[in-house]
Order: structure tokens, then C-alpha cells, then sequence
């Protein structure tokens, strides 16, 4: 295979040709003998102020690639990708390129983990996070909601927690069929904020809506972008399939509209004095049906064993989550016993269900909402053709809605791939006297036509939508503006822009012909080579105008009312009391209370890195990470630039207005929206940098090639951007460690495939 001269398996696959698959399956790495990776020191030069002047010479770092000697290869580089990547050397590239791009980062996060006491870990992983954003592999972009709605659902409809899929569950929700008034909608908030607690809002909001003349209605009409690509809630790890499945069975523990757990299908549980050992009691009488409501099976503890077994089997891309967390799972999930009955959990009797961790894990209960804890009724799945055990297979299970088993509010009675999705209420369901809504609606809404939706809505066929640039002005002139539309909340999950810096696919992985780049190889060897400089990354990450960015959906009014400005919330958890820090050799004292972003920001600003994560001033001075655009910084940006430029001449990469780095970004040419955030990002970007980095955009004709260009893949290689806009992560549960742990090595780290490693 032929070699460039310290160019690291530079180029890559375009198709999953059968010679690229050897030795690699589906929630498998490439087989490899590589041990994993282990952490080091960034060899990147670290950030500076942008005052600070270059140094008066630089020479090479002999452990970076290099262009120096390599002959130009003007071949296009999606046709060049079978001689110039080595697929048996994979991880062992994965792990040099991510320990010097992140490698300081996991150092600091793993020393968090070695500690007892809760407010040493929030730092600890807060300097992580620090030392995370500030080595330029993304720039958080955005956050849910914070956008116009008309909405028919009341507020506190269903759980605003920020973890877990119980947001999704929509059982639940309060809806009427007229447009609930702005006026009502800030009432009903601000009931909601008085009533916390107490059990009683959900009545007491329908008696003010019936009071008020609207008419409750038991049908909810929501839109769906994406259709599941497996029915099977164990197997999936993407939030499009899961925020439909999850309305199809229950779990152990369940969050209400006012944020308090509930029992489910635990009615109660105890927890031993260690904190090691939660015993659940499972409700008895449940009953498992298929989609035509017929009782399969009785539902005990043993189906959450199933479940846990069938989870880590399927290996859809979460297991990680009990890794660490349940005993005996780390070795099970790595193939090092084959035996389940070594995990931690056990099906005590028929009705009694105990997990065993390898540590006081205070965040436990809030892992339960999460689909890793689903049951499986074990009868059906085995009748599906399902077996258990690592390398078996599912059989029919999860193919489609037809070949499940429910136990949850709803059964899928009718699906049109690319339509509709209609779910009618579960008779056998044991909570049924309590279920707001009989009906559950999907309607398939691409995103090609932006005022589709806004439409719909007004016809009644969607019961709320938010509004773009397009419907605001629609609901203007309608009249709907000024007395319906309302600001929803901000939520937990952050969108990115990931930075590939490793990329080895130049058109989508499942289809060849699609999504080409029309990079050639030395083009995209000259971007390789910059992407592993840090000074590089950070001139990128902080060009972009997001505010701009951002208004080409939200609209000018609300163009920084969404933006994020951190990975974690910078409010997601606080200090519960004072603790002392080492922050690059300084002892640092943080009092009881303290913001998680207050401690990133410290770790940003010691660094040099000048980033506003956290704005002590946002939020009417209470602080926080959300509201404003602490990255667009076109000064900062050039001296990054400047210092990179410096650097990457010593390898072989001259940078110039004449000779720019070229960087793809695919976007979704058949929405108004998409398009426009795409020029916006590439003016910001060319404009800030004087010309000397040029962004490509490269059209999807559709939603799906856009999806399959950065959202689909499994894995690093598979990833066919140098910039991607199109996903994000939203926390599993109620501790920093739900999002630091997705940028693990070693396929450990969810998210890492979109850096283009592991």
C-alpha cells in the first residue's frame, strides 16, 4: 500500500467496499492488535493570547505529520482512497491523532474519576471540559428550544428534566384544540413554577384551560424528521428512533411534569447502606402485548435482566453507559466472559429486581429513564428468532412495529415509511386511567418546504410547531404573532460543529456516488495536516459569526437566545460545597455554589484561550453558558491563524489567500434554511480569516444523504465532512460525566467518530 512521507493513513473510503469491511462488523472495531490508547500530553503548541507575537522561528515537531518531500496528487481523492488507507492500521492511527488532539483533555478528566467526593469531581471534570473546548475539535453551536412556537399543549405537559428520554414520552401531554393564547401560556408557567412538587398541576392546568374556554383533546399530532431505523429501543443509540420508541413501553422509575421521579413499573425500591446494591419491586400484573393489543407475556423482573443482556449483545452504540457503573459489565461488554450471570443484575424472584455497582453511584436512579434500562420480554424476543449471548443475533425482533412487544401507553397500529406513524393507546396498558392521550400521531415532515409545517399546524394537522424565518413573518401578518406565538425554554442538549480531524471518507459511506468532495489528494493531505494543529483549529472554531449563523432559522430577534457556549450546561450541576483545585499549577479555591461553567471558564482563561464559556453577567446576572456568542472572535482568529500558518510552513504546508486550506461541509440543499446557515457559516468563516481558509459547501440533494454524510456513521472513518453541523448529544443523566464521556478513546467515547477517530 503505498505511503506518504509522515502523512498518517491520510485518505480513506468512499464506499464499504468488501476489502474496507475485513475483519470489522457492525458495533465492532476494526480488527486490530493495538492496544488501547493511553493518555499523553498534547504535542500541539498550546494556545496563547492573541496579543502575544510568534515566535521569531519554528521548526517542525518531528511527531507531526508532514508534507515536506511529498510529490502533489492531483487525483481526486474520492477515487484515490483504496491505495492510500490502511484499514488493520486504523485504531492504532486513531490513538496517535486523538492523543495529541485530546489528549490533555482525557488526562484531566481521568483524574476525575478517581475521586470520592462530589464537588473534587465537578471541578476536576470542569478543568476537563476546559481543556476539551479549548482544543478547537468543535464549537458548540446551539441548544433546544429558545425559538418561537404557537403551541396546543400546555406547559409542564410533559418533563422539562434534562436528562433521559422522558422528555420524548408524550402520554401525558395537555392539549387543546385551539391555539393556547401567549397570555394563558405565561399563566400556565408560572403555575407550573408554583405548584413544583406538590402532584397537582397537571389537574389543576386543565381546570384553568377549561375555565378559560378551551377544549381538551386526547389526539396529539407531533412532527417527524426522520423515520426509526430499528424499532428495537436496546439496539438504537440515536435520539430520532429512541424519542418515538420510548412511548412504547415503560420503565422502572419515570419523571412527571414537574420533574419528580415517579414509580413505573418499580412501585418501589430500596437501596443498601453502601450505596452499592438498588432492590426494585416490580409491579405485578403487567402484561406485554404485540401491535394488535394481544397479551403475550406477563411482564417480571427477569425481562429487565433480558433487557440489560440484549443491550449490551446488541451493542447499538450506549452500553458505555453502565461501563464503570454495573458489575461485571465493562468485562462483558469487552468479550472478556461470556457469562451474563457475572453482571450485576439479577432477577432475585418473579418480582424482585437487584442491580450491583462497583461504586456509590449518586446518579443511578437518573440513569432509568434512559432506554439502556428498557425491559425485553424474553418469550417474545426468543419467539422473534432473538438469542442471547455476544455475536447472536436478533432474529426478527425490531424489524418493524409488527415484531415487538409493548408493555408502554401506546402500540404502533399503522406506519408509512416517509409518511406517518399513527399510535393508538395500549388497552392493556396498567396506567391507563391516568393517560392524557389516546392518540399519537407522527407526520413525516422533511424540512424542503419551511413553511410546511407552520401550515399544517394552522390546518390542525400538527398540534404546535416552532417558527423559522419564513413562518415568523407568515404569523405576523396572520395575526397569530402578536396574541399566540410564546419563547419556549432551552434545554440540555448541545448541537455542534465538529472539526474532522482525521478524515478518511470523501463521499457517504453507504452510497459512493453521492456527496462526492471535489477535493483532490494533496488538497485534502494540506487540510489533514492542518486540522492536527491545535492554533488551526482554534482560528476555525472562533471565526464563525453563530449569532448570524443562528438567525438564518431563529430569526433576528432571537438569533442569541439558543446559543451555547459549552459541551455541559454551565448550570447543569453546582458545587455542593467549597473544594481546592490545582489549575496548571495554582491552587484555586472554588466556594459551595459555584457554576460548573465558572470552573471551565477558570481553566480557559488560565490556558489563554479566549472563549467566553460562561458569562457571570448572562441570564440577568445570575450566569450562564447560554444567550450569548462567547467564540466569534475574528481578532483572536487571525493571530490563531497566524501562529498555525508559521507552524504548518516547517511541514510542507504553505497557506496563503493563493492557496487556502479548503474545508467541505455538507448541507441539505433542499431546505431554505439549511442553505442559508451553510453561506452564512462559509462568508463568516472566508471573511474572518482574509480568505486563507475556504469552506466547500457540498450539496445533499436529500435529508437522508446529509444524515449519512455526518449523523449515520458508527465510525471515524466513515465521517465525510471536514466540518459538520448536523448532530449534538443530550445527557443521559444528572451528572457532568454523561457528556464528558462521549469524547473517550478508544471507541469508548460516542461522539469521537465525529473527529474522524475510533
Amino acid at each position: 500500500m503505498k505511503k506518504y512521507n509522515r502523512v498518517i493513513a491520510l485518505l480513506a473510503a468512499t464506499s464499504m467496499s468488501a476489502s474496507l469491511l475485513a475483519g470489522c462488523t457492525q458495533g465492532q472495531a476494526p480488527a486490530t492488535d493495538t492496544p488501547a490508547a493511553q493518555t499523553s500530553e498534547s504535542t500541539d503548541t498550546a494556545a496563547t493570547e492573541a496579543t502575544e507575537a510568534p515566535a521569531e522561528t519554528a521548526e517542525a515537531d518531528s511527531d507531526l505529520p508532514t508534507l515536506v518531500g511529498v510529490e502533489e496528487d492531483t487525483r481526486l481523492a474520492c477515487d484515490a482512497y483504496s491505495e492510500l488507507w490502511d484499514v488493520d492500521g486504523y485504531q492504532e492511527e486513531s490513538t496517535t491523532v486523538y492523543n495529541r488532539i485530546l489528549g490533555e483533555f482525557n488526562e484531566e478528566y481521568q483524574k476525575s474519576l478517581e475521586t470520592d467526593n462530589i464537588s473534587e469531581r465537578y471541578a476536576l471534570m470542569a478543568l476537563a471540559e476546559g481543556k476539551l473546548l479549548g482544543s478547537g475539535v468543535f464549537i458548540p453551536l446551539s441548544t433546544r428550544g429558545g425559538n418561537y412556537a404557537v403551541r396546543r399543549h400546555a406547559p409542564g405537559s410533559v418533563t422539562t428534566t434534562l436528562w433521559g428520554n422522558d422528555e420524548y414520552r408524550l402520554h401525558n401531554v395537555i392539549a387543546v384544540t385551539d391555539f393556547i393564547a401567549k397570555e394563558d401560556y405565561v399563566a400556565l408557567k408560572e403555575k407550573l413554577e408554583e405548584l413544583k412538587g406538590t402532584g397537582t398541576y397537571q389537574e389543576e392546568a386543565k381546570k384553568y384551560l377549561e375555565e378559560k374556554g378551551y377544549t381538551l383533546t386526547d389526539t396529539f399530532n407531533y412532527p417527524n424528521t426522520s423515520d426509526a431505523k430499528t424499532w428495537d429501543v436496546l439496539a438504537t443509540s440515536r435520539s430520532a428512533d429512541s424519542e418515538k420508541l420510548v412511548n412504547l413501553y415503560d420503565g422502572l422509575m419515570e419523571y412527571d411534569a414537574e420533574n419528580v421521579q415517579q414509580p413505573a413499573l418499580a412501585e418501589s425500591y430500596e437501596v443498601s447502606d453502601d450505596g452499592l446494591t438498588y432492590t426494585f419491586h416490580i409491579r405485578e400484573g403487567v402484561k406485554w402485548v404485540d401491535s394488535q393489543g394481544r397479551e403475550v407475556a406477563d411482564l417480571t423482573a427477569d425481562d429487565f435482566v433480558a433487557g440489560m443482556q440484549h443491550m449490551m449483545d446488541a451493542m447499538g452504540g450506549l452500553e458505555y453507559l453502565v461501563q464503570g457503573v454495573i458489575v461485571g459489565a465493562n468485562e462483558y461488554i469487552n468479550g472478556e466472559s461470556t457469562d451474563f450471570s457475572t453482571v450485576g443484575v439479577k432477577a432475585v424472584d418473579d418480582y424482585t429486581l437487584e442491580y450491583t455497582l462497583t461504586q456509590d453511584t449518586p446518579y443511578f436512579l437518573t440513569m432509568l429513564s434512559y432506554g439502556v434500562f428498557a425491559p425485553l420480554s424474553r418469550s417474545y424476543y426468543e419467539g422473534q428468532g432473538g438469542q442471547f449471548g455476544q455475536g447472536t443475533g436478533s432474529g426478527n425482533y425490531g424489524t418493524d412495529p409488527d415484531h415487538i412487544a409493548y408493555c408502554g401507553p401506546f402500540l404502533v397500529t399503522s406506519y408509512t415509511e416517509g409518511n406517518s406513524i399513527v399510535m393508538k393507546a395500549n388497552p392493556s396498558y396498567w396506567n391507563k386511567d391516568n393517560q392524557n392521550i389516546k392518540t399519537l400521531n407522527w407526520v413525516f415532515e422533511d424540512g424542503t418546504d419551511v413553511t410546511k409545517a407552520y401550515n399544517d399546524c394552522l390546518a390542525g394537522t400538527l398540534t404546535s410547531v416552532a417558527l423559522n424565518t419564513s413562518t415568523i413573518e407568515t404569523a405576523k401578518a396572520d395575526g397569530n404573532f402578536d396574541k399566540n406565538v410564546i419563547v419556549t425554554d432551552t434545554e440540555a442538549t448541545t448541537y455542534c460543529g465538529f472539526i474532522n480531524t482525521n478524515r478518511k471518507g470523501f463521499a457517504n459511506f453507504n452510497d459512493a456516488t453521492v456527496t462526492k468532495s471535489s477535493k483532490t489528494v494533496w488538497d485534502a493531505q494540506r487540510t489533514f495536516v492542518a486540522m492536527q494543529n491545535k492554533d488551526f483549529r482554534l482560528a476555525l472554531v472562533t471565526s464563525l459569526d453563530r449569532a448570524s449563523y443562528n438567525a438564518q432559522r431563529e430569526g433576528e430577534d432571537l438569533k442569541l437566545n439558543n446559543l451555547r457556549n459549552s459541551y455541559t450546561p454551565g448550570t447543569f450541576v453546582t458545587l455542593p460545597e467549597e473544594v481546592t483545585v490545582d489549575i496548571n499549577g495554582t491552587a484555586t479555591t472554588f466556594a459551595a455554589g459555584t457554576n460548573y461553567g465558572e470552573i471551565v471558564q477558570a481553566q480557559l482563561d488560565a490556558d489563554g484561550v479566549e472563549v467566553k464559556a460562561w458569562d457571570p453577567t448572562a441570564a440577568d446576572g445570575v450566569g450562564s453558558s447560554d444567550g450569548y456568542d462567547g467564540w466569534y472572535n475574528p481578532t483572536y482568529a487571525k493571530a490563531e491563524l497566524t501562529k498555525a500558518v508559521e507552524q504548518l510552513a516547517t511541514q510542507g504546508v504553505e497557506i496563503s489567500k493563493e492557496n487556502p486550506i479548503q474545508i467541505d461541509l455538507p448541507y441539505f440543499s433542499g431546505s431554505e434554511v439549511y442553505t442559508n446557515r451553510a453561506n452564512a457559516l462559509k462568508q463568516s468563516v472566508e471573511t474572518s480569516l482574509d480568505g486563507q481558509v475556504v469552506i466547500n459547501l457540498v450539496k445533499c440533494e436529500s435529508q437522508d444523504d446529509w444524515l449519512y454524510a455526518g449523523y449515520y456513521p458508527e465510525y471515524g472513518y466513515e465521517m465525510n465532512a471536514d466540518m459538520m453541523d448536523v448532530s449534538g448529544w443530550g445527557p443521559d443523566y444528572g451528572d457532568p460525566q454523561t457528556y464528558l464521556d462521549t469524547m473517550l478513546p478508544d471507541y469508548a467515547g460516542y461522539m469521537v467518530k465525529s473527529l474522524g477517530v475510533f
